[in-house]
């Protein structure tokens, strides 16, 4: 399971190996015995990925032949790729831009989504240093 963490300031990628169904029952289960509200609902969430990373031709291929569903790319243009995950969305408040989508795929497309992700801040960190 692939868990995208959405704040004010951006957002982080980790890999699960909880199963989704499990994570999400105990994340609404501590919300509400700590008597905070949550919106539990289905949803995409996209992030960018450098176009010229390596291996995003491998995860293309995976995606192809799994045929996943759960998973899209978008050309922005020459630069980045926009990577759409359908999961669901975790929140607070049912029209906050904050919060958590997690997303179950095979693990081979985890692994190469989350390991390109991993390579892109990489580069990312890199360039601003």
């Amino acid at each position: 399971m692939l868990k995208l963490t959405y704040t004010e300031n951006g957002f982080n990628m980790e890999r699960l190996a909880q199963p989704l169904e499990d994570w999400v029952t105990t994340r609404v289960i501590l919300a509400l015995r700590a008597g905070n509200s949550v919106t539990v609902e289905p949803s995409t969430a996209s992030f960018l990925l450098p176009a010229d990373l390596p291996h995003l031709s491998e995860l293309d291929a995976i995606a192809w032949e799994e045929n996943l569903e759960t998973l899209e790319f978008s050309i922005c243009d020459a630069e980045y790729l926009e990577v759409t995950l359908q999961g669901t969305w975790i929140a607070h408040d049912p029209r906050s831009e904050e919060g958590i989508l997690v997303a179950a795929m095979s693990d081979r497309a985890e692994f190469f989504l989350y390991k390109l992700w991993l390579e892109a801040q990489e580069l990312a960190s890199l360039i601003s240093d």
